[in-house]
């Protein structure tokens, strides 16, 4: 249970079926825990792009009369959490706009590193900007590029881009997506069969998307690759040539979810298998193991088998909280988790707890949740975390906070169990992360743990300030 980071963005495209906008919606309703704060989408019926976003979530926004007013066999979706641009309905996604290249829509999931020095040159050149997302400034280079196709483009301005970028561009009769050359977000591919139809083409941040509307996972768009789907089928190239890979470690470690499969791996081996980990390095002598809801919940099962401990889910979560309550007085103390969580105090009374979470960011979180425990009347609290510390914060499209607000960067591990008020503390070491989520060819990004960025960072100062702002 985060008390830092956040998750970003899900993007979703279908081409060829002939309720797109629907089958969008459902996709966009499997990947809303990678965005709550808004969500859109853009469909096509070949002659017009119509584009419908909002703020709130997938389900309260797209009504059957919304969706209706939505027709085609192609559209692209995006659900948001802001990790650059304001919180506002001017960045919600899809962009659309009609330029040179005809009616295009686009949605995006990542962070451009460079986007600051591109949109003041853009702006240079006359371009006027409506939000602060950084979205927005691939579609200026989109229509900036002399070049006569979208395609053509598209490929111009993806070689401009530094950081990381998911992309699924909509025109009015194809769909064309992409992901940076280092692939550090996710983009699966997908393939429904319509009955008397041709094959539908489908692709997403995770394949949990593909399972609610009976799509098959096929492989992913591979870091560097533009994959376009239009009347003359499906055709895939390369934009920029093979680089060493940077998947993001977290998407295993908290943001996707456990039934998804991500960068080829399925999530829930790698969670189970952080957990098992966990407990060789870190075994204690205790009664049961306890998961953080829900995030903790897969590798708490790791560590439980691993252990020999049994586990129970002695934290209840309220699944129904939306993002506004009315907080009483502070004579109510720590109202905020206890409204999200709630012990059960027969399971704790009396007992020794292995509590397991995936991460310790600012640490007030989880001080609140050990003391949670600790007043239902458990013995001792032994806090788990299923990652290595977190030291650095990410540009690629995980809102952390500042170095200055991460615990594990200003205090040492005994200093962070103090704070967190844990008999004991412990943290999965990298190399038994790298183990967990198959990395023998060190494809993943860990950044945030080692302070080690795998890009050059355009101005490290500058994004550094900025990070801070937010």
């Amino acid at each position: 249970m985060f008390d830092g980071f956040r998750e970003e963005c899900g993007v979703f495209a279908i081409h060829g079926h002939p309720e797109a906008a629907n089958m969008s919606y459902l996709g966009l309703y499997a990947l809303q825990h990678r965005g709550q704060e808004s969500a859109g989408i853009a469909a096509s019926d070949g002659n017009v792009v119509r584009c419908t976003k909002s703020m709130g979530h997938v389900a309260d926004i797209f009504s059957p009369r919304v969706l209706s007013t939505l027709p085609g066999h192609l559209a692209i979706g995006h659900t948001r959490y802001s990790t650059s641009g304001d919180t506002v309905l001017l960045n919600a996604q899809p962009f659309s706009v009609q330029c040179n290249k005809g009616q295009i829509a686009v949605a995006h999931n990542g962070n451009i590193t460079n986007a600051k020095e591109l949109r003041e040159e853009l702006e240079q050149e006359g371009s006027i900007f409506q939000a602060t997302s950084d979205t927005e400034v691939i579609l200026h280079l989109v229509a900036r590029s002399r070049e006569r196709t979208l395609a053509g483009a598209l490929r111009e301005a993806l070689l401009e881009l530094e950081g990381a970028f998911s992309l699924v561009f909509l025109a009015n009769d194809r769909i064309i997506v992409a992901r940076d050359p280092l692939g550090f977000r996710p983009l699966a591919m997908g393939q429904l069969e319509i009955s008397g139809q041709k094959s539908c083409y489908v692709f997403a941040s995770e394949t949990c998307a593909f399972d609610l509307i009976g799509a098959v996972y096929l492989n992913e768009v591979e870091p560097g690759e533009m994959v376009i789907v239009g009347p003359e089928g499906v055709t895939r190239e390369r934009f920029a040539p093979m680089r060493e890979r940077a998947h993001c470690v977290f998407e295993h470690v908290y943001f996707s979810r456990p039934d998804s499969i991500v960068f080829g791996r399925p999530v829930a081996q790698s969670r189970e298998m952080l957990g098992r980990l966990l407990a060789q390095e870190s075994h204690v002598d205790a009664d049961l193991v306890v998961p953080v809801p829900d995030s903790g919940v897969s590798a708490a099962l790791g560590y439980s088998a691993e252990s020999k401990l049994p586990f129970r889910q002695a934290l209840i979560r309220n699944h129904y909280v939306g993002r506004t309550f009315i907080e009483p007085s502070q004579a109510i103390r720590d109202f905020g988790v206890k409204l999200k969580l709630n012990p059960v105090r027969h399971l704790l009374e009396g007992k020794r707890v292995v509590l397991v979470d995936d991460s310790v960011v600012r640490g007030t979180t989880s001080r609140k949740i050990v003391r949670m425990v600790r007043s239902a009347g458990a013995r001792e609290v032994h806090l788990r975390v299923s990652c290595p510390p977190t030291v650095s914060p990410c540009f690629y499209g995980v809102d952390t906070p500042s170095k200055n607000e991460l615990i594990a960067a200003n205090h040492s591990i005994e200093e962070i169990r103090r704070f967190v008020e844990a008999d004991s503390l412990a943290y999965l070491s990298m190399a038994s992360l790298r183990r967990a989520v198959g990395d023998v060819d060190q494809d993943f990004c860990y950044a945030c743990y080692s302070g080690n960025y795998p890009t050059d960072l355009v101005n490290v100062e500058e994004l550094m300030l900025a990070r801070d702002r937010r």
